[in-house]
């Protein structure tokens, strides 16, 4: 069956216009982080400085200060503003899961780079991802606010056990649907949800728009998490930026391989669940083949477009503005874009 096309290049421009929108606010969380950043201990500064200078959309922290602008936030006065800080803070623990996965992974490529593990190896991944982590924690102290520090206290304690959660899935090919929900609400969709939620508390609005807002992140982490996913199957690594069916490698059986194996004939199901358990990369292409003949694919980005559906609906309850428009759009790029 032939994969449905896509035309991303309108998505990518509203992305570029989301990023227009909060470029001012983002200059100054890109100038914390770096000043945040140093330490007196030479391999931190090294380490922390490739996977922050490695590129990356900086989407979770784009998200907070878009929710922000989008609730009103307009707070200044001296020093670092209140989403400023805690747009740095929320990159710092995305940051801090990454050196981590990449560990637990053996992951060596990302964003068409060395991993810091790959580089240094494991012990210094793990180490300086604990002190991005410690040093995130001191930065929400610094903002003094009992229910921020709660908001993200939870968040990295839910992201930890999405991460164990995982590590039960790998190489388990009775892995369902349920079951790959669960881990990625954990790994990914609860820090885009605080991003949005801090964004709400900020600017001080209702409880219900506070709520709306985290709905929102919470859905469109979802989404962005499926269609990442599907990617891992349609990509190719100099675009996508880690190889080619890592996934499936990694014996993680996600959505597109979890609906393929559903509707797949007995022999081939069982082809399948081999593939999870050895982490079959020798039948790569048999395996991308039966995924894409049994509708995984489209069913999966019908799952992913639905979450981005949700996202966009909790949005209606905040005034209409230019930074609801973006996070509407970041919704529609989060399922077309390449990488």
């Amino acid at each position: 069956m032939a994969i449905a096309p896509h035309a991303p290049t309108a998505s990518i421009a509203r992305f570029a216009d989301a990023q227009a929108l909060a470029r001012a606010d983002m200059v100054e969380v890109d100038a914390l982080i770096r000043a945040r950043l140093a330490s007196d201990v030479v391999l931190i500064n090294q380490i922390a400085e490739h996977i922050i200078g490695g590129g990356g959309k900086r989407l979770r922290p784009m998200l907070v200060l878009l929710a922000a602008q989008a609730a009103g936030y307009s707070g200044r006065g001296h020093g670092v503003a209140h989403h400023v800080r805690l747009a740095a803070v929320v990159e710092f623990i995305h940051t801090a899961t990454l050196l981590h996965d990449d560990v637990v992974d053996e992951s060596d490529l990302r964003r068409g780079r060395k991993t810091a593990n790959a580089l240094w190896g494991n012990a210094a991944s793990v180490l300086v991802g604990d002190f991005l982590y410690s040093r995130s924690f001191q930065m929400m102290v610094e903002a003094d606010d009992m229910r921020v520090m709660r908001i993200l206290a939870d968040t990295t304690n839910q992201i930890s056990e999405g991460e164990v959660l995982q590590l039960l899935n790998i190489h388990n090919p009775d892995t369902d649907e349920a079951a790959y929900l669960r881990v990625i609400e954990r790994k990914t969709a609860v820090l885009f949800a605080a991003a949005t939620r801090l964004g709400g508390l900020v600017a001080g609005v209702p409880a219900a728009q506070e709520e709306a807002l985290a709905r929102y992140g919470m859905n469109l982490g979802f989404a962005f998490q499926i269609a990442d996913d599907v990617l891992d199957y349609v990509s190719d690594a100099g675009t996508l930026g880690k190889n080619i069916g890592d996934d499936l490698a990694e014996g993680k059986a996600t959505l597109p391989l979890i609906y393929a194996i559903e509707r797949a004939a007995p022999a081939q199901a069982a082809s399948l669940k081999r593939a999870i358990e050895t982490g079959g990369l020798d039948s790569l292409d048999n395996i991308v083949a039966a995924i894409r003949d049994s509708g995984a694919l489209e069913r999966a980005r019908h799952k992913a477009q639905h979450y981005a559906d949700e996202a966009k609906a909790a949005l209606s309850t905040l005034p209409q503005s230019a930074a609801r428009d973006a996070l509407a759009a970041l919704a529609g790029y989060a399922l077309q874009r390449d990488h």
